[in-house]
């Protein structure tokens, strides 16, 4: 598919750790989940949160919001990707996870529902313009438009960051690595409500989906790629200009 060719794309190259998709194709941000119910921390107490992961969870909203802001600034596009529970198409499946009834109604107790103050975001939100995508499930690609709205911007590598790490942010990032494209993790812009399974899924992504870095250095990467970009829009000819870049 063309999802699956990333341009330039060094990750392909030996081990992904030694590599980077700096350089050439055109990086996204997506920001996965980072809502209310996930985030605040009178909705995520029944979690059992400990001192370190609730500083945990807050730091990362924290970094997520300074991501947000550079990527802005080094013209990466943002894409939000936030679940909206729709009591009218009850999750079976996670009802009867949770022990509930997979035939009765939502529970009450189910996160993000549709037009809940739980379900808007937290301490950081979208701009006018910028993509957003409301999923059923896990995965922001799970029964939505994503794959194709990051095909069509030419979109050539993502960095996924949210709420959290083993769950939504795990699932976003391994369908992004299936569908083709190369995937960085900021391990400070992520958490879970244990930082022990914040580790093992770091572990995991590290091992089979993508590079685990940090912030900052994705914002190194980033200012790399851009700088790259300018340089071969510089070189490209006039009569040249009109092919659109990073198209698959």
């Amino acid at each position: 598919m063309a999802a699956g060719s990333p341009v330039g794309g060094s990750l392909a190259a030996g081990s992904p750790a030694a590599g980077s998709p700096a350089g050439g194709p055109r990086p996204a941000l997506v920001v996965v989940d980072v809502q209310r119910d996930f985030g605040e921390p009178a909705r995520i107490a029944p979690y059992g949160l400990d001192d370190r992961a609730s500083v945990a969870v807050d730091a990362a909203v924290t970094r997520i919001g300074s991501l947000v802001d550079e990527a802005r600034a080094t013209g990466v596009p943002v894409v939000w990707v936030e679940l909206g529970s729709d009591p009218a198409r009850p999750w079976r499946s996670s009802t009867w996870l949770r022990g509930g009834d997979p035939d009765g109604p939502m529970p009450d107790d189910e996160p993000c529902r549709i037009g809940t103050e739980g379900a808007e975001w937290y301490r950081t939100a979208p701009a006018p313009g910028e993509t957003r995508v409301v999923k059923r499930g896990y995965s922001g690609f799970l029964g939505t438009d994503l794959e194709a709205r990051l095909t069509s911007a030419g979109i050539g590598w993502v960095t996924v960051v949210g709420l959290t790490t083993e769950c939504c942010v795990l699932a976003t990032a391994q369908d992004a690595m299936q569908l083709g494209w190369p995937v960085v993790v900021p391990q400070d812009a992520t958490a879970a409500y244990d930082t022990d399974v914040h580790d093992a899924a770091l572990t995991l992504i590290d091992l089979n989906v993508g590079v685990v870095t940090d912030a900052d250095e994705t914002v190194a990467l980033w200012r790399e790629s851009a700088s790259a970009s300018v340089s071969v829009s510089a070189s490209v000819p006039a009569s040249a200009s009109a092919s659109p870049v990073g198209a698959r």
